[in-house]
């Protein structure tokens, strides 16, 4: 059997073993040590943030931001309902209650029309949400101004999901840099990783030396040790801090890379009857992370399981979009606003193979098994 195409895998870029071995030569594989402290300092340059906090997920990294809002048991918190589960579960570990916003048209995330009408109708009644945890999916941006218009009008504060959308960019400025803080994972399937981890930005000091604090068990300053708040083993090692410093040297190649994945997709199947690709807004300069698109059986005459079959009959691994989050069983009966378009997008879409190291062989092949499905 032929080798695998994973959907996006791992790609080095030659400079990580360099930056790894630094810290063996120098015995520093203590979980914090000056590898962090660059490649926190790096990666704040690279997407224009006044500063960053490198720890080991982007969950935890959701986690301490909404807990640094205040958010605790009982409050609601906004978030997307089209996302990965890890954005619910981190308002759902503080013991608060997600409401879920579902997507927009123009750009499969949260709809800044559904978002202003349910805030002005809590407002009426006194129910307004503590946050709002905005999701920039699979590499395009949410139509942010709108949302945080909005969210300004009612003295909510915003944080961006920018897990899956390192590289792209809102109306030229970095996702993720925009609301109150923003963050990032370093997952081994991200644009790209660590192999575990994540990254919190904001402009306000304040909300890093805070999340480091909370990440490194909350230690005060103090010749013993002294603790005066819960904190977390969040911080991110320094060895994989390391990885992340060789990394961030090819990123940029590889958002390229994405793009030109996408763009070569676009053309290769964009005519195919009842197929069509994740919207890139004007907005957008997207970084593409997955190429998504959708399909619509009646035109078609087929559908996304028939074309994840085919792939996965030569060893190609293709997946289902994401499935809304009021549509999976750990939160079903939670509120959601709309629910329409999540449900007609997870019903229909289909992730395709969007690893930066596909050869130009790969991508005939992957493009020839799905055309064969429309015959």
């Amino acid at each position: 059997m032929r080798k695998r195409i994973y959907l996006s895998p791992p790609h080095l870029g030659g400079d990580e073993f360099r930056f790894v071995k630094d810290t063996f030569d120098s015995n520093f594989i203590a979980p914090v040590g000056p590898q962090i402290d660059c490649f926190e300092d790096e990666f704040a340059k690279t997407v224009n943030s006044g500063f960053a906090a490198a720890v080991s997920s982007g969950t935890a990294a959701q986690q301490l931001l909404l807990r640094y809002l205040g958010v605790s048991e009982g409050d609601e918190v906004f978030c997307s309902s089209f996302t990965f589960v890890a954005t619910a579960n981190a308002i759902s570990y503080l013991g608060a209650r997600p409401v879920f916003i579902d997507s927009d048209e123009a750009s499969w995330n949260m709809d800044p029309h559904l978002l202003r009408d349910e805030l002005s109708r809590r407002a009426a009644s006194g129910m307004l949400p503590k946050a709002i945890v905005v999701v920039h999916l699979y590499g395009i941006a949410a139509d942010l101004d709108p949302i945080l218009e909005i969210a300004d009008t009612y003295g909510i504060a915003v944080i961006e999901d920018a897990a899956e959308s390192l590289g792209t960019l809102y109306k030229g400025k970095n996702t993720g840099t925009l609301a109150k803080a923003g963050f990032f994972s370093f997952n081994g399937n991200k644009i790209i990783t660590t192999s575990g981890g994540g990254m919190v930005v904001s402009e306000d000091r304040a909300v890093i030396d805070k999340v480091k604090f909370w990440a490194t068990q909350a230690r005060d300053d103090a010749p013993h040790y002294e603790h005066s708040e819960i904190g977390y083993n969040y911080r991110m090692s320094n060895i994989l801090a390391a990885i992340g410093r060789g990394q961030l040297r090819v990123l940029q190649d590889r958002v390229e890379k994405k793009r030109g994945i996408f763009a070569f997709y676009k053309r290769a199947l964009g005519a195919l009857p009842g197929l069509q690709f994740m919207p890139s807004p004007k907005w957008s300069y997207s970084s593409h992370w997955l190429t998504c698109i959708t399909i619509d059986p009646a035109i078609s005459g087929c559908d996304c399981g028939a074309v994840m079959e085919a792939l996965e009959k030569n060893n190609i691994e293709s997946r289902p979009t994401w499935k809304p989050m009021h549509l999976q069983p750990l939160y079903r009966g939670f509120e959601v606003v709309g629910g329409g378009v999540s449900e007609y997008l997870f019903n229909n879409g289909l992730c395709l193979p969007s690893g930066t190291a596909m050869s130009d062989e790969d991508m005939d092949l992957i493009v020839s098994i799905i055309k064969k499905c429309w015959h």
